[in-house]
């Protein structure tokens, strides 16, 4: 895990990656060539030590991905703003690692992982939208080299 300023707020590893499994969107932050700084949200899955997400064949995200093979992912969980204390309650993740894309029987598993995720009642289908679209879209996979989770409850 990350050193953090607040220490007692920080997540037990297993609760973080609880809550990484979870999450319904993450934001992905990359860099540019020229050092620029892009965040986009997605939607992932977590397979193993490994959060998969797939894109385009081509794009912004994409020539940073490929130029500078580090990343870092955000998740957010549970908020909300407490006024008269002036703070908020909240859960969060921080992922961060190098990145590759997948291929073959391991883009196919994150692509069905996302179908598991965010079309269960649909899997049949999704299968078969995997099978028609899989040369029309990219997969890559972030390596968990550090997860920092924290929270105030």
């Amino acid at each position: 895990m990350h050193r953090m300023r607040r220490s007692d707020r920080q997540m037990q590893e297993a609760d973080a990656l609880c809550l990484l499994n979870r999450a319904e969107y993450g934001v992905l932050s990359t860099v540019g060539s020229k050092g620029e700084p892009y965040g986009v949200p997605l939607n992932f899955s977590v397979i193993g030590n490994g959060i998969y997400f797939h894109c385009a064949l081509e794009g912004h995200k994409i020539d940073n991905l490929t130029g500078v093979p580090q990343v870092s992912f955000c998740v957010v969980g549970r908020t909300e703003v407490l006024p008269p204390k002036f703070s908020t309650r909240y859960e969060s993740v921080i992922v961060s690692g190098g990145i590759m894309e997948v291929f073959d029987e391991e883009k196919r598993q994150a692509l069905e992982a996302l179908v598991h995720k965010y079309a269960p009642d649909h899997l049949e289908e999704g299968v078969k939208y995997i099978t028609a679209s899989h040369g029309k879209t990219r997969v890559f996979r972030i390596f968990m080299d550090a997860v920092t989770g924290k929270a105030r409850l």
